[in-house]
């Protein structure tokens, strides 16, 4: 078979083409549009550049070639469409790097991508979740996270300064809608914070006199009471026009906080000092790069260098936030073209699905993405402006909250010594406030605090309202007032605090609607913390406890008159008293029997005498001698108890019968409902509608005057008369005889100062009430309003004197009791002793008996010796016969005299051994 020369030709050009196409780097279409006019326009330019051009110069790593097809934008965003549409059709990228700074334009850019499959890569923050956008836009690929954590940082930002409301402003857009607000919301009211207001400013591009329409905005916070502004999402022309306005009239000043999202403040490097001078005191979120590594610096170096040679007449030539994902963006670009092969680098869904699986640190930071966005959660820089320029106050993340340092862990960088508040001692705030600004329309003497005050009231004693004949000047006065005035000295120790007292004729209910609607900012008076009140209104910190109580008018109850005797003593004190007395009579018993014949005979004559001499000493008028010393010292402790004890008796059985035993004449609610009995209220405040609605009673009679009170109850028109706790105590102290709180309480919040919801005075006022509390300032006021009547000194007592108990006597009875067992145990030792003097079978069988008995019988022997009885003469005649030596016979001794004193006894045998004969016939008298 022969080949012919052409077609051998046609191979070898067919070949040379191929391998030429293999090995030459095939180039990649890549299109941008920036703002070349604008800082950060030409910030993504100059990176871009940088970009592009360290990898192309890379060819033996790399062999694509990457192009990038620059456009500028327009103000026309309409012509920025078609500008995309142009870069896909006619010059064929791959894909589109947009420098948008508004979301509306970048989405426009975005229906593009859509629309032919292209990627579309940009900086700007979504107004909607990630999962939404990747939902509307399936390639648009953010280099942002998601707004989420923006948000939580500002939440964050006002709950630790105890924000309470805040009010967003947010420039429109025909992409925005409530999605990122709806967050903000919940975030807020999560950290006990809400919304006031939002001021939307209508895109810039659509006025035709936009310093107009943003003042006329603007002069509409005026009439809103918070001064927290939180810029949520703004152009850098529409924010210019903002806060100039808002400087000019006054909300720039004393008293505001302003708080700037990343959107501004990644922009704080490049705006005017124009821009600056007018958002003095201001907080910032940036975004935090690291500007430390290697990589940051060759590509700062690299960046001045052409940014300068570019943009000579720029002030500054550091990148920042914007250059830094510019960069990144086209290195992620060229991370997935090299991972491609020639023929499906230009694959535009394919590369798309590659530049989303990106995974490295990049110089903003970890380039990983989730739904289309960055996943790696960000760390902001929170920034104050201060002059031309502003300082860094710390760092927040969702992972360690604020901190003032970053550290590195597992290559991550981490927040040291984290914390839930920002510190405020570096902040400079707005107006050169020294302190925390209260965000909060605050009282100036142009325009004082508006203090509604009840000029009706039942009780003046709290508050009261009189007008000066003379000049007509109203004079206002009560325990609330003069308590408020305390609060305000301790408030102007921090700040001053204008404010004017107005009367309000009205109910206590239409006055807090009065709060409520804004005609008075706060109310000082005697108002009851109610659960429907605390939706509307904020209170203070109680300065009184609160509840509802019934007086009724009282009987003297004779009942249980006739056991009145045994009241002055509890139970466990009678018992005490006679388990002592019973022990003292023992022993005084047992001492006294040897030696002292009264206490001798029979038994029931021995007991009888014992019991009367001890009981007939409570009275002081035992008539029996003493004859041991040990029973004097005995009963010196025993008169003593006695004599406290009958004193203690008589003082509590006399109060007992003086003071009057009130029971009261209607018992319990029950007793009210079965008869349908009439009762008594104040017709102003809110017990009418609770008697009504909860307690179910009918007849309720309206009492306006607690003057009224008294004749309505004399004259049986009403049969009770419900009191809140305080008015009750002030009403009972002034009739106290008369009147007495009868069936349960029903409580309630306390009394308390009332101010418009979420006021931070709210709380200062509360502070100052704790300090009057603690200081003892508080009690002071109420002595001074709510002394006693001079006829009600007990009026605070109880109905009736309590029982003495033995913890006021235990140490008296404990004395009693040891002193009577040392005596009796000295006494004990003493007769031992005097025993030993004994000698012989006298001695060994009946003081002290063998060794071998048991400790019982030795026991009974002492008491049978003890119990001796007879007179000592008799035997003391028998000792001097036996000592003169006469004989005397067994049968003329006597069966009496058997047994000896120990006195006696030591007389006898003291020369035991000289007359062995006695203890022999002594011990026979004894067997007998």
């Amino acid at each position: 078979m022969s080949f012919k020369p052409s077609l051998i030709l046609i191979f070898i050009l067919k070949a040379f083409v191929f391998i030429s196409l293999v090995t030459a780097n095939e180039t990649i279409e890549i299109g941008a549009i920036i703002d070349f006019n604008s800082r950060i326009g030409k910030e993504q330019k100059t990176a871009i550049d940088i970009a592009v051009e360290n990898y192309n110069n890379d060819r033996i790593n790399h062999k694509h070639l990457i192009t990038v097809h620059f456009r500028n934008t327009s103000k026309d965003t309409i012509q920025d469409f078609f500008t995309a549409e142009e870069l896909v059709e006619q010059n064929h990228v791959k894909m589109i790097v947009s420098g948008m700074q508004t979301w509306e334009e970048t989405a426009l850019i975005a229906d593009i991508g859509k629309r032919h499959q292209v990627p579309i890569i940009s900086s700007v923050t979504a107004s909607y979740t990630p999962e939404l956008v990747q939902l509307k836009w399936p390639f648009l690929v953010q280099m942002t996270s998601s707004s989420l954590d923006q948000i939580n940082c500002t939440s964050s930002i006002v709950s630790s300064y105890q924000w309470r409301k805040v009010i967003v402003i947010y420039e429109d857009d025909m992409y925005s809608d409530s999605s990122m607000l709806a967050v903000l919301t919940e975030t807020l009211r999560g950290h006990g914070a809400e919304i006031e207001h939002q001021l939307i400013l209508p895109q810039l591009s659509s006025m035709s006199d936009p310093r107009e329409v943003v003042r006329r905005e603007v002069v509409k916070l005026l009439r809103k009471q918070s001064r927290v502004f939180i810029v949520l999402r703004s152009s850098v022309s529409a924010a210019g026009h903002l806060f100039k306005e808002a400087k000019e009239i006054g909300l720039m000043g004393r008293e505001s906080a302003w708080i700037l999202a990343d959107s501004l403040s990644d922009l704080l490097d490049s705006v005017d000092t124009a821009f600056l001078s007018s958002i003095q005191g201001a907080l910032g979120i940036k975004n935090h790069y690291a500007d430390t590594s290697k990589a940051f610096q060759d590509f700062k170096g690299q960046f001045q260098k052409m940014f300068r040679s570019d943009y000579p007449t720029e002030d500054q030539s550091d990148p920042g936030i914007h250059a830094l994902k510019a960069y990144d963006s086209i290195t992620a670009i060229a991370k997935a073209v090299n991972s491609l092969g020639t023929k499906s680098s230009n694959d535009s869904v394919l590369l798309k699905t590659r530049i989303l699986s990106s995974n490295f640190t990049g110089l903003s930071g970890h380039v990983s993405f989730v739904s289309g966005a960055l996943s790696h959660p960000p760390t902001y820089r929170i920034v104050n402006v201060d002059g031309n320029r502003y300082k860094g106050l710390g760092f927040w993340s969702s992972k360690f909250g604020f901190s003032e340092v970053l550290g590195e862990e597992n290559g991550e960088r981490i927040g040291v010594d984290g914390s839930r508040t920002m510190k405020s001692s570096v902040v400079k705030w707005p107006g050169e406030l020294k302190r925390v600004p209260k965000g909060w329309v605050m009282p100036t003497d142009s325009k004082p605090l508006i203090i509604g005050v009840p000029g009706r009231t039942s009780f003046e004693k709290f508050v009261k309202v009189e007008t000066v004949a003379e000049t007509n000047e109203r004079k206002y006065s009560g325990f609330c007032i003069d308590l408020f005035k305390e609060v305000v000295k301790i408030l102007e120790q921090n700040y001053t605090l204008p404010y004017e007292f107005e009367p309000y004729n009205g109910s206590y209910p239409d006055l807090v609607q009065q709060v409520i609607n804004g005609n008075y900012d706060a109310i000082v008076g005697d108002i009851t913390i109610l659960a429907e009140r605390t939706k509307y209104v904020e209170f203070t910190q109680p300065f009184a406890e609160s509840g509802l109580t019934m007086v009724v008018p009282v009987k003297f109850d004779r009942s249980g008159m006739a056991w009145m005797f045994w009241k002055p003593f509890t139970t466990n004190m009678w018992i005490a008293t006679g388990a002592v007395l019973v022990y003292t009579m023992l022993v005084v018993w047992f001492i006294e029997h040897q030696s002292n014949a009264e206490f001798r005979g029979r038994w029931k004559d021995q007991l009888g005498t014992a019991m009367w001499f001890t009981f007939s000493s409570l009275f002081f008028a035992h008539r029996e001698n003493i004859k041991s010393n040990y029973t004097k010292i005995v009963l010196v402790i025993w008169l003593f108890l006695v004599f406290v004890l009958t004193s203690s008796y008589t003082a509590s059985l006399t109060s007992m019968l003086t003071v009057p035993r009130l029971e009261p004449s209607v018992k319990d609610l029950k007793w009210i409902k079965r008869t349908n009995a009439t009762v008594g209220c104040d017709g102003d405040s809110f017990v009418k509608d609770y008697l009504r609605q909860v307690l179910e009673l009918q007849n309720i009679k309206n009492i306006s005057n607690q003057d009224d009170y008294p004749k309505e109850l004399e004259s049986g028109n009403i049969k009770a008369a419900f009191l809140e706790i305080p008015y009750q105590k002030v009403f009972l102290r002034e009739h106290c005889n008369q009147y007495v709180k009868a069936g349960p309480s029903y409580r309630f919040g306390g009394l308390a100062f009332a101010f418009q919801k979420d006021s931070p005075l709210a709380r200062d006022v509360s502070e100052a009430i704790l300090t009057l509390t603690q200081d003892g300032t508080l009690n002071r006021l109420e002595e001074h309003w709510f002394a006693l009547s001079r006829n009600c000194d007990n009026a605070d007592s109880a109905d009736e004197t309590d029982s003495l108990t033995l913890g006021s006597f235990w140490g008296l009875y404990l004395v009693s009791g040891a002193t009577s067992t040392v005596c009796l145990l000295f006494y004990v030792y003493h007769l031992f002793r005097k025993s030993r003097q004994l000698s012989g079978p006298f001695r060994d069988n009946i003081v002290h008996p063998s060794t071998d008995q048991s400790f019982w019988t030795k026991t009974a022997g002492i008491i049978r010796y003890n119990q001796n009885d007879k007179p000592a003469a008799s035997l003391r005649r028998l000792t001097s016969a036996r000592a003169a030596g006469l004989g005397v016979d067994k049968r003329g001794l006597s069966p009496k005299w058997h047994l000896v004193s120990p006195s006696d006894a030591a007389q006898i045998f003291d020369g035991s051994s000289q007359h062995p004969q006695l203890a022999i016939e002594m011990e026979n008298v004894r067997l007998e």
